[in-house]
This record gives structure tokens, C-alpha cells and sequence, in this order.
């Protein structure tokens, strides 16, 4: 995923917004409070779409209103909230108006299971091979339809995306790539040998399943999961541009950076 991280125009600080909620009690008691205090649209009507949620229900928002267009602004009602703003209920309206947008670009998962049906899927963070069974994986990669890795034995291996690249991929012993470098990683879970590898944002990486039957293998664009799969290709989808929005100095870019230096 490439970032356009300097398109930091002021957001639409009037117009409608939609308050929408995960799951947890925290987010839907928010979602009452502010939409008492500044009312609510449907979410088809919204100009600015604000998530209250951790991490994943914001990257389940973005991916399903990414044809709209429309901005998201997340404030954290979840755990860690890396891609979320602070939650305050005072002043929306002017941190609204006053927020920087980012706009991302998501990747194109395309898997392929044994029965030869193929599956679909936007990832902001991350696509994910991991093994099913208590046998490692063993996966082929090819990177623009060069074979480059002809076995890697391992846990699994992802592609992350520059806005990904501290979670996951990080966990992973990954590099924290900073937003907009229109750079990927690959990234491989427990592997023998190999650290991995850095790619310009237009390659497209395909991993093949080795002894799939034997070895099964999921993929998981985020949080969308295919089971049994044999072959997976990645590449960066820039005709879905998505818009994030962060307060004055706490953007995505500013936050990654802090990652980098984090003791």
C-alpha cells in the first residue's frame, strides 16, 4: 500500500458525519453519547464516516465504504488503537475541520483453494499465509512472475503495507517502512534461513502452496480468512484510494516514525 502522505488538506469540517460502532459496549455507549450531543446520518448519507472501535472494526469500516470515498476519522473505544484518535467527546466539530487526511492504498488479495475457486479481498495492514496443521509451510514465491524463493519452509510469510508494518509484519522481526516510501515488505513467520525482502509497491508477489494436501495453508487479507488455499498473488489496488483521518500532529506518518525510535 503506497500513502499519499502529503495530502494533509484540512477535512470537511461541516456537512454530515456518522457514528458508527463495534461491537463492544465501550463503542456503542460512545456512539450514544455523541450522537446525542451532534446527532447522526446513515451512513450512505455521510460526508465524514467517524468509527469507534479499536484497530480492526476501523480497517472493516474503511473496506467497506472504500467505493464511497468517504473519510473515516477513528477515535479508540478498542485496546491498542494504533490507526485511532484519541477519544474525546468535546469539540469534534473543530477537530474535524481541523484534522490532516492520509490517503492509502490498500492491496489485492486473489487466493486460490483446492477446489479452484477464487477469493477476494482488500488488506490496509496486511495479507497473511499461515499453516493449518502443526506442519510447516512450504511456500514458493515469485515476485512479478520471476521465481525468486523456490522453497521456504516456515510458520507462514505476509506482505505488509507501509501503514501495517508495525504490526504483524513487526512481530515478525519486519522493517517498520515509513508511509509513503511506496515500498512492501515480506516478511516470513519462523522461517530456517532468510530475512526477508523489500519491494518497489508495484510488484506483485505470488506464493504457491508446496504439498498443499499434505501442508495445508490459510490466507488472510487482515481479517478475511481462505482456508486451503494453493496459490495467492498480492499486488497494491490504487483504484481504491481510502482516506484516513488523524488530529494536527498525530498522524499515521508521525506515528510510525515514533515506531522506529521506540526503545
Amino acid at each position: 500500500m503506497d500513502s499519499d502522505a502529503t495530502a494533509q488538506r484540512p477535512a470537511v469540517g461541516s456537512g454530515n458525519v456518522a457514528f458508527l460502532a463495534g461491537e463492544s459496549d465501550a463503542a456503542e455507549a460512545a456512539r450514544a453519547r455523541l450522537t446525542a450531543r451532534y446527532g447522526n446520518v446513515g451512513e450512505d448519507s455521510a460526508d465524514i464516516v467517524v468509527a469507534l472501535g479499536g484497530d480492526g472494526f476501523l480497517l472493516r469500516t474503511l473496506r467497506r465504504i472504500a467505493h464511497r470515498g468517504v473519510p473515516v476519522y477513528g477515535m479508540n473505544r478498542g485496546s491498542v488503537g494504533f490507526l485511532m484518535n484519541e477519544y474525546r467527546e468535546e469539540n469534534l466539530v473543530e477537530r474535524l475541520a481541523a484534522a490532516e487526511r492520509v490517503t492509502v492504498y490498500p492491496l489485492l488479495m486473489t487466493a486460490t483453494d483446492v477446489t479452484g475457486q477464487d477469493h477476494f479481498s482488500l488488506a490496509i495492514n496486511e495479507v497473511s499465509l499461515l499453516r493449518e496443521t502443526y506442519q510447516a509451510a512450504k511456500l514458493e514465491i515469485s515476485v512479478d512472475e520471476v521465481v525468486r524463493l523456490p522453497e521456504l519452509v516456515c510458520d507462514g510469510a505476509l506482505v505488509a503495507t507501509p501503514a501495517g508494518s508495525t504490526a504483524y509484519n513487526l512481530s515478525a522481526h519486519g522493517p517498520i517502512l515509513p508511509l509513503g516510501a511506496n515500498i512492501l515488505a515480506i516478511s516470513a513467520f519462523r522461517p530456517r534461513r532468510w530475512r526477508g525482502a523489500l519491494l518497489p509497491a508495484t510488484a506483485t508477489v505470488t506464493f504457491r502452496v508446496l504439498e498443499a494436501p499434505k501442508r495445508p495453508v490459510s490466507a488472510v487479507a487482515d481479517d478475511t480468512e481462505v482456508r486451503e488455499v494453493t496459490i495467492v498473488s498480492v499486488r497494491e489496488d490504487r483504484s481504491q484510494p481510502m482516506t484516513l483521518l488523524f488530529d494536527a500532529g498525530r498522524t499515521l506518518g508521525e506515528r510510525i516514525l515514533e515506531e522506529q525510535f521506540a526503545p
